[in-house]
């Protein structure tokens, strides 16, 4: 398991991802795939930077784990931020148009939908929010 442990601000989004992308890489991970794990890890991660803290700043821990049987990757994000469940949101209604839909909430359910497990726990005064993709 590999981590990486930084100042939860958006201009440290392109060390997370080349971060990620390191590990992904390395394991031989398809580019389709990838790119799928990268807009998660992109969404997540910019949730962290802009609400965790808000109005402060904090840091941010993100862990990879490469998984061998079956071939998948593990990636938790761990902040000491405000606490926050994301699965608790409910789905928004992406039946109605644009303009009718709740702000918010769009990026988690990609997020859900787009990664084989997504899972939340507070833990020792910390969110964890770990997802897996398969590949």
């Amino acid at each position: 398991m590999k981590s990486l442990k930084l100042v939860a601000t958006l201009d440290n989004l392109s060390n997370v991802l080349l971060f990620v992308d390191e590990q992904l890489e390395a394991a031989d991970c398809g580019i389709r795939t990838q790119m799928s794990i990268d807009v998660a890890v992109e969404e997540l991660y910019v949730n962290i930077a802009r609400y965790a803290y808000t109005p402060e700043i904090g840091e941010a821990e993100i862990l990879v784990d490469i998984k061998d049987d079956p071939k998948a990757c593990e990636i938790t994000f761990i902040d000491s931020g405000i606490p926050y469940n994301p699965l608790e949101k409910e789905d928004p209604d992406v039946n109605l148009p644009a303009d009718e839909r709740a702000i918010g909430g769009l990026g988690i359910f990609m997020v859900k939908k787009s990664m084989d497990e997504m899972r939340y726990e507070y833990k020792d005064g910390h969110n964890v929010l770990t997802i897996r993709k398969a590949f």
